[in-house]
């Protein structure tokens, strides 16, 4: 269960984010809102899962799991354009969160 929560809080930090990057032109009430709820939500649930899971890993994952998400925002909604260096850089963070997870034993 654990794990479901840091993967729960790494979309919510890919949730908040977003609005974060909308805030360019101005901030709502609505989006504050928003960016403030699932802000906390994710520290929450990221907060929740450290009781089970080492620190390191559940970081390192909580992390991983919001700069991916950051990665395909960018891509996917703002149209930023991704360089090769980009991409191999995202490989090498989710393959270290992976090893991570793996070198701690944290199946939990």
């Amino acid at each position: 269960m654990a794990w479901i929560f840091v993967v729960l809080a790494g979309l919510l930090e890919t949730v908040w984010i977003y609005f974060l990057k909308n805030t360019e032109d101005g901030i709502s009430a609505l989006g504050a809102l928003a960016m403030a709820a699932s802000l906390l939500g994710s520290f929450w649930l990221l907060a929740l899962a450290m009781r089970t899971i080492p620190l390191a890993a559940a970081y390192a994952a909580w992390t991983g799991i919001g700069t991916l998400g950051a990665f395909l925002l960018g891509l996917l909604v703002f149209g930023e354009r991704l360089s090769p260096a980009a991409i191999a850089g995202l490989m090498l963070i989710v393959s270290g969160t992976v090893l991570l997870r793996v070198a701690t034993g944290s199946g939990a």
